[in-house]
């Protein structure tokens, strides 16, 4: 075959003329690219400082903000495709092709983002609260459209998907503001049951931050005859914030007045029987 230097010069032309055409089309796009991601940057910010003008549930903000970035990248993206000469027809096909093949691929995203609607719709809990959820407790740092992130007790942040949170089991800790206590005691067999009885109650009672009425009324009831010792249950009511101080101060303050009192708390024992080959018995407690 004989090389053809001017049908080469001919391709070559063309193929330039193209390029010079085209140069214009992809000066706009990348213009319309930069311009659009400022304008972006921009409305963002302006949604921000709106959310922060009004006092608006955090849950809410987060996730509208999210929804407002990520429509307007797609329109963007939408601009420059077209302003490279991509007919809209057919960026409609291709964009309905892709969108159908992305769906099939990211079907967990998508449940994600359904997810993180129904928790919007429903309420379920909000920035703030503290739950426990997908075998995780913490509190709701951030919802946003495909998770939820909590910050748990050592100050971790877990990433929980919202498809999963939708579909499951969720304690809200915080949502009805007071929470009951429902500590367990045991006590010996031997030790004075009404003693030890009058002994928390009067601990809880005197508590100031403990709530009485129109809350149920401190109580404690045996709840079990176990093997080594009498159980109890102490109840009683106090706020969120509250909550835990009394928890910790009564179990410590309990403990130190029921032995003063002589109350005996039990702890697990064992025998343990020893045989050696003359026969004789060696015993020990544990």
């Amino acid at each position: 075959m004989d090389f053809d230097i001017t049908q080469w010069e001919d391709y070559a032309s063309r193929f330039g003329a193209k390029i010079i055409d085209f140069i214009p089309s992809l000066i706009g796009a990348v213009l319309t690219l930069f311009i659009g991601l400022w304008i972006i940057k921009m409305i963002n910010r302006l949604v921000k400082k709106f959310f922060a003008k009004k006092d608006y549930d955090a849950t809410l903000e987060k996730f509208i903000a999210d929804l407002i970035n990520w429509t307007l990248k797609i329109l963007l993206f939408v601009l420059v495709v077209t302003q490279l000469g991509v007919e809209s027809a057919s960026l409609v096909a291709v964009i309905g092709a892709a969108g159908l093949a992305i769906g099939l691929a990211l079907q967990g995203s998508l449940a994600n983002f359904a997810g993180g609607v129904l928790i919007l719709l429903l309420r379920p809990f909000k920035v703030g609260d503290w739950i426990s959820a997908q075998g995780v407790d913490g509190s709701v740092k951030e919802i946003s459209i495909f998770n939820t992130r909590l910050v748990t007790f050592g100050n971790q942040e877990a990433v929980i998907p919202n498809g999963k949170l939708s579909n499951d089991n969720i304690i809200n800790y915080s949502s009805l503001g007071i929470r009951r206590n429902a500590q367990t005691w045991g006590i010996s067999y031997d030790s004075d049951i009404k003693l030890a009885k009058d002994i928390l109650l009067e601990l809880v009672n005197e508590q100031e931050t403990v709530l009485h009425d129109p809350h149920p009324e401190p109580m404690i009831v045996v709840t079990e005859l176990a093997d080594s010792s009498v159980n109890m249950s102490l109840r009683f009511w106090a706020t969120n914030d509250d909550y835990w101080a009394l928890h910790w101060y009564i179990l410590e303050e309990g403990k130190r007045r029921l032995e003063d009192k002589g109350i005996v708390i039990p702890f697990p024992q064992r025998d343990v029987h020893v045989f050696n080959e003359s026969g004789a018995t060696f015993s020990s407690k544990e």
